[in-house]
């Protein structure tokens, strides 16, 4: 996947310093590295029993609902506190310096789906791990979870596996923060 790797821009110093930023805004703007992407998504998970695809604010939501459609799935938006309109279902999680809040719908999950967790990336993999936690609690099976780019140095994929027995597929991985 060097390809897709290739065309992912770093921008160092964002958003604080000593941080090297994973931008995917350059492989979206790329038609090839685009289709490169949700395709190897797609190959991956046909077949695999997939009934919704979940995606984290904001990111997720791009690389998760065009795989949705391609699986022919239906797409839960995870998202921060306040920003759905119908009753909700929330998980808190630690951040760095404090606490956050994400949520979905409380009728999202019918019994029964198997979900693909999906985000551009994971890190220190706090949120994902919110995440998987809300949509089991809802009485999902989360299948899996895919992101375009893991930073194994963070620990996040590790964490998922361990505190929760999900395995992270990334298309690539980048050393460092």
């Amino acid at each position: 996947m060097s390809v897709v790797k290739s065309k992912i821009r770093t921008i160092p110093d964002y958003p604080k310093k000593g941080i090297l930023f994973r931008d995917i805004t350059s492989l979206l703007l790329d038609p090839e590295g685009l289709a490169l992407t949700i395709g190897t998504f797609v190959d991956r998970y046909t077949g695999k029993g997939i009934t919704k695809v979940a995606g984290i604010e904001a990111r997720g939501f791009i690389v998760g609902a065009p795989v949705a459609f391609q699986l022919g799935a239906g797409f839960i938006p995870i998202r921060k506190k306040g920003k759905l309109p119908a009753e909700t279902v929330t998980e808190e999680y630690d951040l760095e310096y404090g606490k956050d809040v994400i949520e979905i719908h409380k009728d999202s999950i019918t019994p029964g789906d198997r979900i693909l967790l999906m985000d551009d990336l994971i890190a220190t993999g706090g949120t994902m791990l919110a995440a998987a936690r809300l949509l089991r609690r809802l009485g999902a099976e989360v299948a899996e979870a895919g992101v375009i780019i893991d930073l194994p140095d963070l620990g996040g994929a590790s964490k998922l596996k361990r505190d929760l027995g999900i395995e992270v597929y990334s298309i690539c991985e980048f050393e460092g923060h």
